[in-house]
């Protein structure tokens, strides 16, 4: 059977942007179901239209494209995947959104391949980021001792292997690494990596990555040299 393409909104005060993005999806394949000029806009439009996939900018008025993730991303059934859009790729409001639970950010000079890639990526519950960007951002704007509670939750719970394989993908190793740097089928190393989403609450590996430094599993700096025996 084949597959229904995403739906999307977007969110964005700038005609133009939304515009060239809808022209774009469009193009692919990929319907864009509403569009938002603000946060509350948004937030709106998503109870209305349920999309899979909420392109959101970052700097609007009324409400910011922080915020109206937060209130979109509530745990609720159904909920869709959000990808930041911003012109800085190391912006702080980028790092809050993703420790809120976006799927990922996308400079607005994006191609039309990747836009499109991206949002089928994220609808398919895959993160958008590769752990080495999040790396970036938690190094510049993670502050330990700050209200990270909600987010990261207990260590505790996760098993030895867990925390092995956490740290590992905070990292920036993908499954397939994993699974040869320990020695598993790929098919056990994503068993693991589920079960420390499910454990400590969390949407995808961008958050688990965020956990890892945020907690001092993993320290900034450690890179690949902290992957030796």
């Amino acid at each position: 059977m084949t597959e229904q393409p995403p739906r999307v909104l977007l969110a964005d005060d700038q005609t133009l942007v939304r515009t060239g993005f809808r022209m774009i999806l469009g193009a692919d394949g990929i319907d864009v179901v509403a569009e938002a000029t603000n946060g509350a806009e948004a937030v709106e439009a998503v109870r209305r239209t349920r999309p899979d996939v909420v392109l959101m900018d970052v700097r609007m008025p009324e409400m910011d494209g922080l915020e109206a993730t937060r209130r979109i991303l509530t745990g609720a059934p159904g909920e869709p995947r959000v990808i930041i859009l911003t012109t800085f790729d190391l912006d702080r409001y980028v790092y809050a959104a993703l420790s809120a639970g976006a799927s990922g950010f996308l400079l607005k000079d994006v191609t039309p391949e990747h836009l499109a890639s991206a949002v089928r990526t994220v609808r398919t519950g895959d993160a958008l980021l590769a752990p080495a960007i999040t790396r970036r951002l938690v190094q510049r704007f993670a502050q330990r001792g700050t209200d990270t509670a909600a987010l990261h939750r207990d260590l505790a719970s996760l098993t030895p292997r867990e925390l092995e394989v956490l740290g590992l993908l905070a990292r920036g190793l993908s499954n397939a690494e994993l699974a040869t740097r320990l020695h598993l089928a790929e098919a056990t190393v994503k068993t693991h990596v589920a079960r420390i989403l499910a454990k400590l609450g969390l949407r995808d590996r961008v958050q688990a990555v965020i956990v890892a430094y945020e907690t001092g599993l993993v320290s900034a700096g450690e890179r690949g040299a902290a992957q030796g025996s």
